[in-house]
């Protein structure tokens, strides 16, 4: 990572019709860069998980677009230029298309890429 990270240079980890997860460890840590089209909702990939909601604590910033959060029974929307804090137990919605960057715990991230691909095939 000494030159920072690209898109192009990042591993494929996620492709799906409305999701692509780009991702590198660095330590114990999962550096992702994510882009969502319009409409994505990631409640139907988290079914099953406690809550029907992400486990996974992230921390990042919305290079483009925006969305729509859900966590503890309260609902936020996040725009480009915006950082944030996500603990574990949300939910998103694309309400364009949108590109961030995440870092979360590497393991608990691995979690629920295993569950996402289980949920998504």
């Amino acid at each position: 990572m000494a030159d920072g990270i690209r898109w192009e240079t990042l591993p494929t980890v996620i492709k799906g019709s409305d999701t692509e997860i780009r991702r590198e460890d660095h330590g114990e840590l999962a550096v992702c860069i994510l882009r969502l089209d319009a409409g994505a909702d990631t409640r139907p990939l988290f079914k099953g998980l406690p809550g029907d909601e992400c486990q996974c604590e992230h921390w990042g910033y919305i290079i483009r677009g925006r969305i729509r959060v859900h966590c503890a029974g309260r609902t936020r929307t996040y725009d480009a230029g915006e950082a944030y804090h996500w603990p574990a137990g949300h939910n998103l919605e694309a309400l364009t298309d949108c590109e961030y960057l995440e870092i979360s715990p590497a393991r608990d991230y691995d979690r629920l890429m295993d569950h996402v691909r289980g949920a998504s095939s």
